[in-house]
């Protein structure tokens, strides 16, 4: 005689901060068991931990998302200070970061990562771009990254441009404002 065991499906948690983290590669498919809740619900979290033990690629997204694996292993996800560029884009409420930091799931940099803030809140990371990638996100994207390098129009920003790579080096970082969806963001290399 078969058993037949009816498991529920848990919906995918869906994060202010990061809205696709699969398509940005944050999180991944797995049969891998989270540390923190024990289960192996099919996807697991593969970005910057930051934490006093080594939690590479074994949390999964809804211990993120509730905030237990915070609360229970002390993690963050991205640097509560790179929220808002370290103070070079707007600041946030509190609450803000804290969802940011110990709620959402981060992103791998190259250098330290920065966290976009615009209108006085956290923006949304929209996913690694090269050139390909930012052409499609449109000019304002294109000019929000050419204002983070510093570089005017001309041979030197051309050739900077013409280098950038989603998985490459250098990279640039793209991110939707919540609130007026203006994008913006950085790059850095390695």
């Amino acid at each position: 005689m078969a058993i037949f065991y009816l498991v529920e499906k848990m919906t995918f948690p869906t994060f202010k901060y990061h809205p696709d983290p699969l398509a940005t590669g944050s999180v991944i498919e797995s049969d891998v068991e989270c540390v923190c809740c024990g289960q192996a619900r099919g996807y697991i979290y593969t970005g910057p931990v930051y934490a006093i033990e080594d939690y590479e690629e074994c949390i999964c997204p809804w211990c993120i998302f509730d905030g237990s694996a915070h609360k229970k292993l002390d993690a963050a996800f991205t640097d509560e200070h790179s929220v808002g560029g370290c103070g070079t884009w707007d600041e946030v409420p509190e609450a803000v970061v804290e969802e940011v930091a110990f709620r959402s799931p981060g992103f791998s940099g190259w250098q330290q990562e920065k966290w976009w803030t615009h209108c006085g809140d956290a923006a949304q990371f929209i996913g690694h771009a090269g050139q390909k990638e930012l052409m499609a996100h449109g000019p304002r994207a294109i000019a929000a990254i050419q204002e983070s390098t510093g570089l005017p129009d001309g041979p030197e920003w051309n050739d900077f441009f013409a280098a950038l790579s989603k998985d490459g080096s250098p990279t640039a970082y793209v991110f939707r404002c919540t609130i007026c969806g203006m994008l913006g963001g950085y790059q850095d290399c390695d």
